[in-house]
């Protein structure tokens, strides 16, 4: 439940009267002499943001390349503390990560909490390492997964700063050094990210945009689970026996069967066996997402592992999947056999609030009185987790409203620098305008 919200459907903007996100289209509005100054200095940002990413993409920041992320760190700490703001480094070698860069400006009124991660999924051994221009397109490891979002929230912040505004309003920027491989355990690696959540109103999420004229107002969870079956040892001349039963594999059969038989089908809701081990001798190491299996065909199985994924959009969604779950795989087991089924948690969902909604129909208006035209909220089944989702729960948030590219995690991933200035014009007039909100309860 959130503890703080913006509230931006209650409060009402001068330029967002009552509207529908599928309603038509807005009609134009004329931007403040602030916001017209705001979107001309943004638009003269291609040069130094294009130079400022290609310097972060050449530094390697794979996940587990801790003096990589800090190096990146270092960049935009440097960035940030010319701006005004007080940075904090908050090391995460407790749960073998490098650590998060966190920086407050420390001004009034509305808080805003901008997230974006400094590391990659390309290691230190991955061939991807330099960025590469042609033309208008560039290449490189985290160009826009997330480098180039959060070259998006410096620039947005630098636009605001000469316009003379920045000062109207607080921010906070949360560069996370391990968003794509996260510390174990959550409490610790995303603590900083939850506090600061709380004592903001609004989260905007910088991830890489789906395309221009989409952002995120609802994202999927992600969560474990694991099944351990046990069955009767003995000769297969003897499965199905009233001594011996069924079998540790054909109970994890009906298992997984009943799962797919009631689980199928609810919208947002998905569960994927991704590994499974059976045999007389099982030996399976969840931390590797390997292990060792030993059977015969004359011997009834006496042990399966199934490891599993489910993905959801809201926690109570979550929760009724699990309960199903648990009564299939402890109810009406098959003879002489009997399953355990336990969950883990890992990314919250973040679920279609009316004030993430709010934020959405800012963020589309200032997008068309910008001449860019609407914004629509993307299908949260095509999206997995983010940082995002752990605010979610605290404040309204938004998220994917970085870098327009394509091929993230792979090694052509891409980034059009024209959309750089249009991206950065965007942010700076929606965090313009949040922060010109009244007073919040």
């Amino acid at each position: 439940m959130k503890t703080r919200s913006l509230g931006l459907i209650r409060y009402g903007l001068s330029w967002l009267l009552v509207v529908s996100i599928m309603g038509p289209p807005f009609v134009v509005a004329e931007l403040t002499p602030v916001e017209s100054r705001l979107a001309e200095i943004a638009r003269q940002q291609k040069a130094p943001a294009t130079a400022l990413l290609e310097r972060v993409v050449n530094i390697n920041s794979g996940t587990m390349n801790h003096s990589g992320i800090k190096q990146v760190a270092d960049v935009f700490d440097q960035e940030l503390k010319a701006l005004g703001f007080e940075t904090t480094w908050h090391d995460m070698s407790a749960v073998d990560r490098a650590g998060h860069l966190f920086a407050d400006n420390g001004g009034p009124g509305v808080c805003q909490l901008l997230i974006g991660h400094l590391d990659t999924v390309f290691e230190a051994s991955s061939p991807f390492q330099t960025f590469v221009r042609h033309g208008d397109k560039a290449i490189g490891p985290g160009v826009s997964d997330m480098k180039g979002g959060d070259v998006v929230i410096l620039y947005a912040l630098k636009a605001l700063k000469a316009a003379g505004v920045l000062d109207e309003g607080r921010y906070i920027v949360a560069l996370i050094g391990d968003e794509e491989k996260s510390g174990l355990p959550k409490s610790i690696s995303r603590a900083h990210l939850i506090d600061a959540a709380k004592s903001c109103d609004v989260g905007l999420g910088f991830e890489y945009a789906t395309s221009l004229n989409a952002a995120t107002v609802a994202r999927r969870g992600s969560s474990g689970w694991r099944l351990a079956v046990a069955g009767e040892r003995a000769h297969s001349s003897m499965i199905f026996s009233e001594a011996v039963g069924s079998g540790a594999i054909f109970e994890a059969a009906r298992i997984l069967t009943g799962f797919h038989e009631q689980l199928t089908g609810e919208q947002y809701l998905t569960f994927n066996p991704g590994i499974i081990a059976g045999g007389t001798e099982v030996d399976y190491e969840a931390s590797l997402n390997a292990g060792r299996v030993f059977g015969k065909t004359n011997v009834v199985a006496q042990s399966v592992v199934v490891q599993g994924g489910l993905r959801t959009l809201s926690r109570e969604q979550e929760l009724r999947a699990r309960a199903t779950m648990l009564s299939i795989a402890t109810q009406n087991n098959l003879p002489k056999t009997s399953a355990e089924i336990t969950f883990t948690d890992g990314y919250p969902a973040m679920a279609p609030t009316d004030g993430n909604q709010a934020l959405l129909a800012l963020l589309s208006q200032a997008s068309q009185d910008l001449g860019y035209g609407p914004v629509t909220a993307f299908d949260p089944g095509k999206r997995g987790a983010a940082d995002i989702s752990f605010v979610a729960g605290y404040v309204d948030a938004l998220d994917g409203i970085g870098i327009e590219g394509r091929g993230a995690h792979a090694l052509n991933e891409e980034i059009d620098l024209n959309t750089l200035p249009m991206l950065i014009e965007r942010a700076a007039v929606l965090m313009y305008r949040i922060s010109q909100q009244g007073p919040l309860n």
